[in-house]
């Protein structure tokens, strides 16, 4: 597997470390991870476009060890929203530059691509459609309540991160067991070592954690509104964190033989359709 570049960009509430592969020289894509994961989710895909002369930027979400813990605290979509423009000037993007995110990097990306300011030319979206899209209409709304049903028990683990402590005190069996769920049969050894090493003591579980006790109870946040720029949303067929059916009436692609984590899994699938999309 090709080693990448690593070193750190300041942004205004704290320093970014960042995963690069590709050319030095190269157009800029830049990478966003999700949870219970790192920057190293894109050590898969991220040479593959590194072929086509991409040069894939991969930053540690705030929170994320080598990454800061922020100084304002804040771990809201807003801030998410914040750190992702201004990565794209602290990393040299310009107008051609494109933004892709897994899980919580999804929900970032979804938001982004809803601000019309957004300084991204395309927008990709994994395991996690815009919210506004899996709204029901008269003609889906049977298939929507079939795959609502299923939804809670996966959801499950929100609830636990509402609790103060419980999920920090829990935390490597929580996620251990998350990787099994979401992505059943998929060996998620090297990923849990990246997350021990990214998420080390309380501090930084508090901060990761604190991503869902951030969304719920807003309102109307970047997350829940409609996307305005170009947008592909992918996700795996075998998704057992997102239903794949909620996804199917997003307009998202569906990647076969892919849980939660189908950059992983099917690395070679997931870079085909990225590519076709920035062609």
């Amino acid at each position: 597997m090709t080693a990448p570049r690593e070193y750190d960009v300041e942004l205004p509430s704290h320093s970014a470390h960042v995963l690069e592969w590709g050319p030095e020289d190269g157009r800029l894509l830049v990478a966003l991870h999700g949870f219970p994961d790192t920057a190293w989710t894109w050590r898969r895909v991220a040479p593959l476009l590194a072929e086509d002369g991409w040069r894939v930027a991969a930053p540690f979400l705030r929170g994320y060890a080598p990454s800061g813990l922020p100084a304002d605290g804040d771990y809201s979509v807003r801030a998410l929203v914040g750190d992702a423009i201004a990565l794209h000037g602290a990393l040299g993007g310009d107008a051609e530059t494109p933004l892709v995110g897994h899980d919580w990097g999804a929900i970032t990306t979804n938001a982004v691509a809803a601000d019309p300011a957004s300084p991204y030319a395309k927008h990709v979206s994994l395991a996690v459609p815009p919210f506004s899209a899996m709204n029901p209409t008269r003609a889906t709304l049977r298939p929507w309540a079939k795959a609502m049903v299923r939804q809670p028990l996966h959801s499950w683990y929100i609830a636990l991160n509402q609790v103060p402590g419980l999920s920090e005190r829990r935390f490597e069996w929580l996620t251990t067991r998350l990787w099994r769920l979401w992505s059943p049969g998929y060996d998620a050894t090297e990923e849990l070592a990246h997350l021990r090493a990214a998420v080390p003591d309380r501090a930084r579980a508090t901060a990761v954690v604190s991503y869902y006790r951030a969304l719920l109870g807003r309102g109307v946040t970047p997350a829940t509104l409609e996307p305005v720029h170009p947008l592909l949303v992918l996700h795996g067929a075998g998704d057992r964190c997102m239903e794949p059916g909620l996804a199917r009436l997003a307009g998202a692609t569906l990647v076969p033989g892919a849980g939660h984590f189908l950059q992983l899994e099917q690395p070679e699938a997931v870079a085909a359709e990225i590519r076709r999309y920035l062609a």
